[in-house]
């Protein structure tokens, strides 16, 4: 399974970005489809994440400003981010990670920066 992240670019603080990871192969369900983000100098952070039953979570640092959804049939996930703020400047990672089944799939990160 190899997932595959774009959407990432530079913005201005307010505006926004919409991020997308598309998962290749079979993907048993359940799992969580989640996007993490690691500054610099900084650990990697759940941002968001949706489950196939469309169950979901944020960050609180995002809540409110990011949403996540996911389309089960094709595999895919976005993360629309408003309000986007400089402190939100990191690498985004695409990650899905089975609830039954034991697996743990990453994509390679799309850079947003976000500039004041």
């Amino acid at each position: 399974v190899q997932l595959q992240a774009s959407g990432g670019g530079l913005v201005q603080a307010g505006g926004s970005l919409r991020l997308s990871c598309e998962a290749s192969g079979s993907i048993p369900p359940p799992n969580s489809m989640n996007w993490y983000r690691q500054a610099p100098g900084s650990q990697r952070e759940l941002v968001a994440l949706m489950t196939t039953t469309g169950f979901t979570e944020y960050a609180l640092a995002v809540k409110g400003r990011f949403t996540i959804s996911r389309d089960n049939a094709k595999n895919m996930a976005t993360l629309q981010m408003n309000s986007l703020k400089p402190e939100d400047t990191a690498v985004y990672y695409c990650n899905v990670r089975g609830i039954r089944f034991h697996y743990d799939f990453w994509g390679q990160g799309t850079l947003v920066t976000v500039s004041s």
